[in-house]
């Protein structure tokens, strides 16, 4: 078998073509098959060409592992079934009565699994404000083992210092994981940043087509990828071959993707400042934004997604069924503009809780249509 090629000192764009995609030695094909398949040929008990079962591993699936760790300049990536099934192997390397210092403005999910799976299991956390970080240092505990980090966040679009709170978090020997399914490897890379573990939600920009869920896990520590792997094949929260496909599909295109997003960001911001039914509108690109000298620090843009303000929930509401560019749905990252209701949609589960959405704030996944066609849209709606 031909050895695979080194693409390590690769540009970002080329390793997203390339890194863990070479051309099939058996058959010379570009693209990566779909090995569909549930187990492999063994030539003799416990003697195969590295895969014997489908759940433990798969070569479709080695590709986007190897991929995605090399995006995220990592030496191990492991993929999932979806981002939460991603986030729940993390958070089982821990035991009954650790704890989690946590931000307080997290995808609902998340804090959901947090509260609802983790908590009674016996995982203690604490949501608090990461850009303070006296308020980090005062929620934290003997047991505190872990530092749970959503930069921007989902869906106030807050920024955190990732370098500041890994170095809080390692002088008292605790790890640090960021979620970076909103900035994308293309963006933002929290490994060099000093983080342990870049968690992804897959089914979002990195697949960017709205046609997958997938999750992934990129660290470079041995001991805890070895952890996590065997939770991925214990417990089986493993992607198919087809969904793994689809998600290297993305990845080819994710460096172009983002620019043409960030690009029309803008042009979306520009014309909800112009709008006088708007309130605030929130993107870490504007001047104004607390975390906007960060994340031109810690980011090489501001990002595809962009939240703002009405002058009530019920205005909110009606507002989001007006589009007709911007469809109203969940998820994000996709190439196609989508609008959401945060209260009511994807953090309805955060209820009552500490981490409770604004009711009158009105999401955007900014796509990457024709940024005239978006603010034609944005004015009929909220015009």
């Amino acid at each position: 078998m031909t050895a695979a090629h080194d693409w390590g000192a690769a540009g970002f764009a080329t390793r997203a073509i390339h890194a863990g995609q070479d051309p099939d030695p058996q058959t010379g094909a570009v693209i990566v098959p779909v090995y569909q398949t549930s187990t492999f040929h063994q030539s003799e008990v416990g003697a195969h060409a590295g895969w014997d079962y489908a759940r433990s591993g798969n070569p479709t699936r080695d590709a986007l592992e190897t991929a995605i760790a090399s995006l995220e300049g990592g030496r191990h990536g492991v993929a999932f079934a979806s981002g939460l099934a991603a986030c729940d192997a993390v958070l089982r390397t821990l035991r009954p009565g650790d704890h989690v210092v946590m931000a307080n403005d997290v995808y609902g999910g998340t804090y959901r699994q947090f509260a609802q799976v983790h908590g009674p299991w016996g995982l203690a956390f604490d949501p608090v404000d990461l850009a303070d970080l006296d308020v980090v240092r005062g929620a934290w505990r003997e047991q505190t083992r872990l530092l749970w980090v959503e930069t921007p966040t989902n869906p106030l679009l807050n920024v955190f210092d990732i370098a500041a709170l890994a170095e809080l978090a390692h002088e008292r020997g605790a790890r640090v994981v960021v979620d970076n399914t909103f900035a994308t490897p293309a963006l933002q890379q929290p490994l060099a940043l000093g983080a342990d573990v870049v968690v992804h939600s897959t089914t979002k920009y990195l697949g960017g087509h709205s046609d997958v869920v997938g999750g992934a896990i990129v660290a470079d520590d041995d001991d805890l990828a070895g952890q996590v792997r065997f939770l991925q094949n214990a417990i089986g929260g493993v992607p198919g071959p087809w969904d793994v496909f689809l998600v290297l599909r993305g990845l080819k295109t994710l460096a172009v993707r983002m620019r043409a997003h960030c690009e029309n960001a803008r042009a979306v911001v520009a014309a909800l400042q112009e709008l006088p039914a708007v309130g605030e509108v929130v993107w870490p690109g504007l001047a104004g934004h607390p975390g906007h000298q960060i994340a031109a620090r810690q980011m090489s843009d501001f990002g595809g997604m962009v939240s703002f303000r009405l002058a009530d929930e019920e205005a909110a509401v009606r507002a989001c069924a007006r589009f007709r560019v911007f469809t109203l749905a969940e998820s994000l990252g996709g190439v196609e503009s989508l609008v959401e209701h945060p209260g009511r949609m994807t953090h309805q589960s955060v209820a009552g809780s500490p981490l409770q959405v604004p009711g009158d704030l009105v999401r955007l996944s900014v796509g990457i249509e024709d940024a005239d066609d978006l603010v034609a849209d944005l004015r009929q709606a909220l015009g």
